[in-house]
């Protein structure tokens, strides 16, 4: 019996080292994929919320303050932010399960949603139809 202890005392240390490094793989975006990108939907179960304290902590606390970012309860579903274009076209879905609140704050905000600063606070107009980027204006005469 006691053979067996620091062999298994080393494997749970060593599971212990490599769990963190391993648990969140940073979403980083794809621009030429999400050119359209005009808003976007958290989508969750409360059942799974309960057992996610930082994704509900965001859904909660953070949505709220997000211009054109809303929630939507599908029963079963893990966390993900779904990505939308234009004609509402989904671009992407992101899993939210093993990010922490701060790393999701960072991401919405890299993919350009404006954040208010109180949830009824009114949106600027260059930020009303945040994050898309408008669309790069042609000239008529470019060829001239």
């Amino acid at each position: 019996m006691s053979l067996l202890l620091p062999p298994l005392a080393l494997l749970l240390l060593l599971a212990a080292l490599v769990a963190p490094a391993t648990a969140a793989t940073a979403y980083r975006p794809d621009w030429n994929r999400l050119s359209g990108l005009t808003r976007a939907r958290v989508e969750t179960c409360g059942g799974q919320l309960n057992r996610l304290k930082e994704v509900k902590a965001f859904v909660t606390q953070d949505i709220p303050f997000y211009h054109n970012l809303v929630m939507k309860h599908l029963p079963g579903a893990d966390p993900e932010l779904v990505l939308l274009g234009r004609r509402y076209e989904e671009l992407e879905r992101i899993p939210l399960s093993e990010m922490t609140r701060e790393e999701i704050n960072a991401l919405v905000q890299e993919l350009g949603f404006y954040r208010k600063a109180a949830p009824d606070a009114q949106v600027p107009p260059e930020y009303v139809w945040a994050p898309a980027r408008p669309p790069e204006e042609t000239s008529d005469h470019a060829d001239l």
